[in-house]
């Protein structure tokens, strides 16, 4: 099935946005932020020296696509889920440079990931603990193997490229592709809701990205392949159930505010993901109604407007997202390039080359 570079740009991006949106209002409750931005929330991107900040949501998505492309590159085919795993691990550690080190100091480093070249992203956005105590041991954490009990959104936030490379062939099941998205997410987050909700939302992104026509049945298709996947876990009911308030609520009158409220606050993946679907579905055709419903809440309004972005990214497509979300945006070119390295604009020969040099 051929890849559409404008979803995968527009999951991207729409994450990215999501994300630069939601940053400044991370850490406010919904009352603080009325108070600051106005009665409808914030609606318009509160700028830091003319751009628009990305947090560590999409430092982190970025790293999981160079990840996926170094893998191709340095690899020979077929590929293994762990091996994808593995490299995606190689590029957060480098990742966890980034967030403690200067774009000079790191020049003098043995790094892989390409994204080591781009000095912006060499901020500290404030990080998941989760995320940088896990990549600061030296232990690979897997579905098989926790690392630890975390099941904050750190997992499930910056899976979505995973959802966006793949397609169904001989050597990469649907359910694989499942799968990986699952271990890359438990290389930080043990918990089974710390890496079921990201298999979750790599199927819902798979499924949208190559042509399925409406997101609530994508997520309804995504669960059914979820529960085949881990029905025999412990926690997988929980969210099965949050799963499915979330679609009940977005067919009903329910005040949004208070529908979000009942699906939590998005610090831990179930919930991020409950309130990204929840909005992603009430608004299915508005990327601006969705995104701005996403992060004017009490919790981690980052993250879950960084996943519904990424979803109704992957639905409408770039084009169809306005384009004073675009500009200003931190790092667009940057996106914009490995959006065509993941959609294969770019010739294999060229991308293999780039993926392949080290800084």
């Amino acid at each position: 099935m051929k890849k559409s570079y404008d979803k995968i740009l527009g999951s991207l991006l729409g994450g990215a946005i999501g994300d630069a949106l939601g940053y400044p209002v991370e850490f406010i409750s919904a009352d603080a932020i009325k108070k600051k931005y106005g009665p409808n929330g914030i609606t318009e991107y509160s700028l830091t020296r003319g751009r628009a900040l990305i947090s560590d949501d999409t430092q982190m998505t970025l790293f999981t696509a160079n990840g996926i492309l170094l893998a191709d590159a340095r690899e020979n085919a077929p590929i293994s889920i762990n091996t994808y795993r593995d490299h995606i691990r190689r590029c957060y550690k480098d990742w966890l440079t980034t967030q403690s080190h200067s774009f000079t100091f790191a020049k003098d480093l043995d790094t892989c990931a390409w994204l080591m070249n781009i000095p912006e992203l060499f901020n500290a956005r404030a990080p998941g603990i989760t995320c940088i105590s896990a990549l600061e041991s030296d232990k690979l954490g897997s579905v098989s193997k926790p690392i630890n009990s975390s099941k904050g959104c750190g997992g499930v936030m910056r899976v979505a490229p995973i959802g966006l490379y793949f397609t169904e062939s001989e050597s990469m099941s649907q359910r694989d592709i499942d799968m990986l998205g699952a271990e890359a997410a438990a290389i930080t987050h043990g918990h089974e809701l710390g890496y079921i909700p990201a298999a979750i939302l790599v199927h819902i992104i798979s499924l949208l990205s190559h042509g399925y026509t409406s997101v609530r049945d994508a997520v309804i298709h995504a669960s059914g392949e979820a529960y085949k996947l881990f029905a025999d876990t412990e926690h997988f009911p929980k969210l099965l159930k949050l799963i499915c308030s979330a679609l009940a609520y977005a067919q009903s009158d329910t005040d949004e505010f208070e529908a979000i409220t009942s699906l939590g606050e998005g610090w831990v993946a179930e919930e991020a993901l409950a309130i990204s679907i929840y909005c992603a579905v009430k608004h299915e055709n508005d990327f601006e109604k969705a995104i701005v419903t996403s992060v004017n809440h009490n919790g981690d309004s980052d993250s879950t407007g960084a996943i519904t972005g990424n979803i109704l990214g992957a639905h409408l497509g770039a084009d169809a997202i306005p384009e004073r979300f675009k500009r200003d945006l931190e790092i667009y070119d940057v996106i914009c390039e490995l959006a065509k390295d993941l959609s294969s604009e770019t010739d294999s020969l060229g991308r293999s080359k780039k993926y392949m040099r080290t800084v």
